[in-house]
């Protein structure tokens, strides 16, 4: 014959047994003495924190038959029935298996029937929120008049689902997560009660992977019991459980704090290896960085004591001092990404081991000084430079501040050369391809813009300290040209790359290796396009005698660029000088 579960032998069976949840049963203890018990009660929050055990000790108080204000008694015989699931005027009933409007309606037409042995019938409907639209319509009557010898508990863990006109028909109490201080207590009174050898540490890590839980936690207690006869440790917890170890999860964001990535890569297949579920380790990840982001953002102390050991809350200050706000937001955006990913992924621990890696080099993580922030102009890419390199952002090789850029009427006042910048490095097209990737990713940090234009071009060639690239068309070329868009691509090559560059843009078939100098005028008599989509046209020179002809569209098949301009409306001019 099946034992009892310990979650069902250790049920409450009196208000005083209830745990974390005082503001509620002070206020139904209220509610009894005073004879002004509600007619409809909504019971609302995470699983496992007392919604149905209370509305069960509800219904037993609500018709105990014991002397005294102390309800419920526990020994009359309806508190007793309740406890053994007998009494028939009780009536709980699961919303996710019966949802529909016919079984509403069935709960509508016994509703009116008196109750059989108890004063008052009691209907519990757990997860509510599963019911249909039509459902609620049809159960919405009844609550409003109910008659005077039914009570409702309508108990729900997304409240948010329910109509507002079932919520404002009920009294609604909130139920909350359970410290874990408090479920720790519990736990050792079941454990000496049950004559467990289990060791405090381990208990407490038992309350924390409840999550605020108590069920959950009790659950995982009933699970160790079989374990072994000796004495629980804490490491035979976690063997138990396939858990990681807190350290193990302390030391994976001290290699990313520090930049030691194979050292992170190694502690994570050594853990997993050791029998750590690679999706639990991925969420004691997400939960540890959330705590460092709750202490980096604000008093996250007071939010963490009730999780977390005042020895592990000591550890995390630390490591919060050393972080910046921006790299903890992505990085737990990252890891919290990895273990949805998991759900699917062919290699469990992959989506945990890029996550990791992403973290470690693509940013910087330790926060920067106001000193240093001060010094440099651009800190998104040197971050993460510094973060791939694994040194400090004081040493990489600062790039010249963006120019102020002055736009002209000319279309070429870009090509006005650029005074010799203090340091050159050789550079060349092959330096240029391997960094690309990483130029683009870094500007896509600064701005998704400029990113997506330069994404666009093709890298043709290099003139001294100049990087020439090819526009797909006249009006992308504008557009690059822009000093906006300059001021943030030149700074994220120049980061790239160690050396200071400008950058110059060409329209598709207008470079020729060997001449990637400013264009020279044209020829006498040659025919000139002249557009107005990005700057205005020049002013024309006042010794030379402009002709105006009509285009022969005759040659044009073989020239895309004019075919361009003329349907977007240009005309062709030629100039004689």
């Amino acid at each position: 014959m099946a034992t009892e579960a310990l979650y069902r032998k250790w049920r409450p069976r009196t208000f005083d047994e209830v745990i974390g949840q005082d503001h509620v049963t002070r206020t139904l203890r209220n509610a009894l003495a005073a004879d002004r018990v509600a007619h409809a009660y909504l019971f609302a929050g995470p699983r496992g924190t007392g919604k149905t055990t209370t509305a069960r000790l509800l219904a037993k108080a609500v018709n105990c038959l014991g002397e005294g204000d102390r309800k419920p008694c526990g020994e009359c015989r309806i508190c007793r029935a309740v406890e053994e699931n007998r009494l028939i005027d009780m009536i709980e009933i699961d919303a996710a298996s019966n949802r529909g409007i016919d079984e509403i309606r069935d709960l509508r037409e016994k509703v009116g029937f008196r109750p059989g042995e108890a004063r008052v019938k009691f209907y519990i409907i757990d997860e509510v929120h599963m019911l249909t639209d039509p459902a609620f319509n049809a159960l919405l009557k009844t609550l409003e008049e109910p008659p005077p010898h039914v009570i409702f508990v309508l108990a729900t863990t997304e409240p948010h689902k329910i109509p507002a006109t079932i919520i404002s028909r009920c009294q609604r109490f909130d139920f909350r997560r359970i410290p874990v201080s408090d479920m720790t207590l519990w736990l050792a009174h079941i454990a000496e009660k049950e004559n467990l050898n289990i060791e405090p540490p381990a208990l407490e890590y038992i309350a924390q992977q409840g999550s605020g839980s108590l069920r959950d936690a009790i659950s995982l207690l009933d699970q160790i019991t079989a374990y072994s006869s000796d004495t629980i440790t804490l490491a035979h917890v976690q063997a138990m459980l396939g858990a990681v170890a807190s350290q193990s999860v302390v030391g994976l964001v001290d290699c990313m704090i520090h930049g030691q990535v194979s050292e992170g890569l190694e502690l994570i297949n050594r853990s997993i290896g050791d029998g750590a579920e690679p999706r639990q380790f991925t969420r004691d990840v997400v939960e540890h960085l959330r705590g460092l982001l709750l202490l980096k953002m604000g008093d996250g102390a007071g939010l963490l004591r009730a999780s977390v050991t005042d020895e592990d809350l000591k550890c995390m200050q630390g490591q919060a001092a050393r972080l910046s706000p921006r790299w903890l937001l992505r990085a737990t955006r990252l890891f919290n990404t990895a273990a949805y990913e998991m759900k699917t992924g062919f290699l469990p621990q992959l989506p945990l081991e890029l996550a990791f890696v992403e973290s470690s080099v693509d940013e910087m993580t330790v926060e920067v000084t106001p000193a240093a922030a001060t010094a440099t102009h651009t800190q998104s890419p040197e971050r993460a430079q510094a973060g791939r390199s694994g040194i400090e952002a004081a040493t990489l090789p600062q790039p010249t501040p963006p120019r102020a850029a002055v736009l002209t009427e000319s279309p070429t006042s870009y090509d006005t050369p650029l005074a010799a910048p203090d340091a050159v490095g050789e550079i060349s097209l092959e330096m240029l391809e391997s960094n690309w990737r990483t130029i683009l990713a870094d500007l896509r940090q600064v701005d998704s813009m400029t990113q997506g234009l330069m994404n666009s071009v093709k890298l043709v060639g290099v003139d001294g300290n100049t990087v020439i690239v090819e526009a797909p068309s006249e009006l992308l070329k504008g557009r690059i040209e822009q000093p906006r868009v300059r001021s943030h691509a030149e700074p994220c090559i120049s980061q790239a790359i160690g050396t200071p560059v400008r950058l110059r843009c060409l329209a598709k078939g207008e470079y020729r290796s060997g001449t990637q100098s400013s264009p020279s005028p044209a020829p006498a008599g040659e025919t000139t396009q002249h557009h107005s989509q990005e700057h205005p046209q020049p002013a024309p020179d006042s010794n030379a005698e402009e002709v105006t002809t009509t285009p022969d569209n005759s040659g044009l098949q073989d020239d895309p660029l004019l075919q361009e301009g003329l349907n977007l409306g240009g005309v062709i001019r030629e100039t004689e000088t």
